[in-house]
């Protein structure tokens, strides 16, 4: 019988220091919002519906999620091992595995929750957890290991010793846990002096009781960069744009400066087609093959036929018809060739050419 695997995703927290109304977990990133990426994640490597605990703009997180979750609600914020605990009424007796991560990582892979998953089906502990190597902490809790290697716990960079903090190896906030074991775990989280519950110490009360914990070690550390900053969702939006451009690159689309491209995670590119710099592919744009889109060009929810060639304009919500050129030229849009050109003027009259940003 195969394993009935639950993902848990805790989005609760303020997010204090994006200095926004906005729920962290909602900034947009490449076109969707944070949580959005992790739910598309996950979803690829589990059997049973997500489960978000949500508390902060909680209404806000329900309705941008919108269907296929459960909810779980931590009305006080009081750390991580609280928050998983708001999700025992939905998951005790219902799940053998518990995949479980923060609602701000947006980079993690499938391919990441995949391995982790699987060292855990093969562990004899009840859990294995994500580390990464790396010289900047990002304020990330330090992994112990004993003579043999083994986990033996994770002491926050707050209540860490000098020797402590010196180590470099980090936990990257995921695990997966066995459903059976972690809610009586939970219960024996002690208070931290800061006033919370933290989830790292469930890594130690395992290994007190002599139970394996087994960690993978990430290959690309920056899968476990966290949004709490704005610089941090910008940097997150490099690394994104970065993967889709690699993404489409291989599937035979010509960028000729993907530094100056902005494109979101939705948008569809048909092969042979070349997008120009300072080009911005938006929402559900979809482009045929072997088109010439740009440079100046934003495009938000078009879709665009074989054959195109497209520069210098904006359009929003356009069906364009494969063959068709669109360009500016001495004050006039050019539409299919020189037989069918139409003035700026004309054509806004008609259609709203303008940018549109959500």
């Amino acid at each position: 019988m195969s394993q009935r695997i639950t993902p848990v995703i805790l989005a609760a927290g303020y997010g204090k220091r994006m200095k926004s109304t906005l729920p962290k977990v909602l900034h947009p990133l490449a076109g969707l919002p944070i949580i959005h990426h992790i739910l598309r994640a996950v979803r690829v490597v589990t059997t049973e519906p997500p489960v978000v605990v949500i508390g902060h703009g909680a209404d806000q997180v329900r309705q941008a999620i919108g269907d296929g979750v459960r909810f779980a609600y931590q009305a006080e914020q009081l750390g991580t091992a609280h928050a998983l605990k708001m999700a025992e009424p939905l998951l005790v007796g219902q799940t053998d595995l518990i995949l479980v991560v923060t609602g701000d990582m947006p980079l993690l892979t499938p391919t990441t929750f995949r391995r982790l998953i699987a060292l855990q089906a093969t562990n004899s502990g009840p859990l294995s957890l994500v580390t990464l190597i790396n010289e900047n902490s990002y304020g990330f809790g330090r992994i112990l290991r004993g003579p043999n290697g083994q986990v033996q716990g994770i002491v926050e960079e707050a209540q860490a010793t000098p020797e402590q903090l010196a180590i470099r190896e980090l936990n990257a906030s995921v695990y997966c846990f066995r459903a059976d074991w972690i809610w009586d775990a939970l219960r024996r989280v002690p208070l931290s002096p800061k006033g919370e519950y933290y989830l790292t110490d469930v890594v130690g009360i395992a290994a007190q009781d002599g139970l394996n914990v087994q960690a993978l070690v990430l290959e690309d550390p920056q899968e476990a960069l966290g949004i709490n900053t704005r610089a941090h969702l910008a940097e997150a939006e490099a690394i994104m744009r970065q993967r889709i451009i690699s993404a489409w690159m291989d599937q035979g689309v010509t960028f000729v400066d993907p530094s100056s491209t902005y494109i979101e995670v939705d948008v569809k590119i048909g092969m042979d087609t070349v997008i120009y710099p300072f080009t911005s592919l938006r929402g559900k744009t979809q482009i045929g093959e072997n088109c010439r889109i740009g440079p100046f060009t934003l495009l938000q929810d078009v879709t665009v036929g074989e054959n195109c060639h497209l520069v210098g304009c904006a359009l929003q919500n356009q069906q364009i018809s494969p063959g068709t050129s669109i360009f500016p030229s001495q004050g006039t849009l050019f539409v299919g060739g020189a037989d069918s050109r139409q003035s700026l003027s004309a054509i806004s009259a008609t259609e709203d050419l303008s940018p549109h940003y959500e």
